[in-house]
C-alpha cells in the first residue's frame, strides 16, 4: 500500500528536503534550457530518449524501454518521430540482423550539444555568483551524490556467524543453489 505524500514527507529529513528543492529548481532550469533551444523542439521524453541513445549507442528498442521505464509502443512512437525529425537512425544489429539498433545522427548529437551549451552557460552565470569555496563544496557534494545514486543497492544483510552447511558437525550439505546453501540466489538474478 502506498503512503500518502504527507506521510512520506514526515519521514524525510530537512537535509533531504532541501536537496530535493534545489534539484527541482535545477530541473526547471534544465527544462527551460531545453525549451529555449528552438530549431526543432522536442518533448522532455524525446530528449531523454536521445540522451539514453547517446550514452548507449546501438541500444535496441527493448533496452531503451527498460532504461526509460516506458512501454514498447510509446518508445517505438517516440523513435519514429525522432527518426522522422532526423535525430536518430535505426540499423540492423551487428550480432543479429533481425535486431534493430538505435544511433544518434549528426543532427541528434548536435541538438544535444546545443542544449548542453545553453544549460552550461546558465549554470556558469549562476556559479559565478558563488564564492569559490561554495563552488568547490558544490562540486564535491554533487560528485558524491552522483556516486551514491549510481551505486548499486546494498545487498540484504546476511548472518555472518552461520557455518557452512557441509562444515557443521552432523549436518548434511544441501545441493548448490538450494535454500540454506552457500550459493546465493543473486547469481540467477544477474543472469536473467
Amino acid at each position: 500500500m502506498n503512503e500518502a505524500p504527507a506521510a512520506v514527507h514526515q519521514h524525510t529529513s530537512p537535509t533531504v528536503s532541501e536537496v530535493g528543492e534545489v534539484l527541482e529548481l535545477l530541473q526547471a532550469a534544465w527544462e527551460r534550457g531545453r525549451r529555449e533551444f528552438g530549431t526543432a523542439p522536442l518533448s522532455a521524453a524525446q530528449t531523454r530518449v536521445l540522451y539514453v541513445i547517446e550514452r548507449e549507442p546501438g541500444i535496441n528498442l527493448s533496452g531503451l524501454g527498460r532504461s526509460l521505464s516506458a512501454a514498447a509502443p510509446s518508445v517505438t512512437r517516440m523513435c519514429d518521430r525522432l527518426q522522422a525529425a532526423g535525430f536518430l537512425r535505426r540499423a540492423a544489429g551487428a550480432q543479429d540482423r533481425r535486431e534493430v539498433e538505435l544511433e544518434l545522427t549528426e543532427a541528434g548529437a548536435a541538438h544535444l550539444q546545443a542544449i548542453r551549451h545553453r544549460r552550461e552557460q546558465a549554470l556558469h552565470q549562476a556559479m559565478e555568483l558563488m564564492e569559490p569555496e561554495a563552488r568547490r563544496a558544490l562540486v564535491a557534494g554533487l560528485k558524491a551524490l552522483g556516486e551514491a545514486v549510481g551505486a548499486p543497492a546494498p545487498a540484504p544483510a546476511r548472518p555472518r556467524s552461520r557455518p557452512e552447511p557441509s562444515s557443521a558437525p552432523g549436518s548434511r550439505a544441501e545441493p548448490s543453489g538450494s535454500p540454506g546453501s552457500s550459493e546465493t540466489p543473486d547469481r540467477t538474478r544477474r543472469a536473467g
